[in-house]
């Protein structure tokens, strides 16, 4: 090692074949490494970059489990296209082919009046029969009407 006097003190050169670099404070004393302080702009810094990480992985997270749910399900959901007319046609038959009308609304989930204009369309069209029964209204599809309420007119083989 090779010292050069200084005004300060003695800077120590190191040999040219092995460098390594160092960050050195000067001092009349002695030379000191430089001791790097948390400041919160770097503590602020680590912190975004922390959180960056983990939004990242939730997202990535995220998209596989989408992607796992539409290979779990092969077959596509048709419900969404649906007319409501449709809707109701296959809700009634999902239920054995009969259903009050009260628990078509809570199916539903639409207003009275709504489901009932819907009914009253579908029967003028021979969609459905709607039956009475004390106060509520019995929604059939086509062939699965009680026997008892077919007239001896018109056998329910017809």
């Amino acid at each position: 090692m090779v010292v050069a006097p200084d005004s300060i003190g003695v800077i120590p050169r190191l040999p040219t074949e092995r460098i390594e670099p160092f960050i050195a404070v000067i001092s009349p004393r002695h030379v000191r490494p430089i001791q790097m302080e948390w400041s919160p702009h770097l503590a602020a810094l680590v912190g975004i970059l922390a959180l960056v990480l983990l939004g990242s992985v939730l997202v990535a997270r995220n998209r596989l489990d989408e992607q796992n749910a539409f290979v779990a399900d092969p077959e596509p959901r048709h419900q969404e296209f649906l007319t409501d007319r449709e809707r109701v046609e296959q809700l009634i038959r999902e239920n054995g082919g009969r259903m009050k009308q009260s628990e078509i609304v809570d199916a539903v989930d639409w207003s009275k009046a709504k489901v009932s204009r819907l009914l009253a369309e579908l029967e003028d069209d021979d969609q459905v029969t709607k039956l009475r029964l004390g106060r509520e209204n019995l929604v059939c599809l086509p062939g699965n009407e009680p026997t008892a309420s077919q007239s001896p007119e018109h056998p329910r083989n017809e």
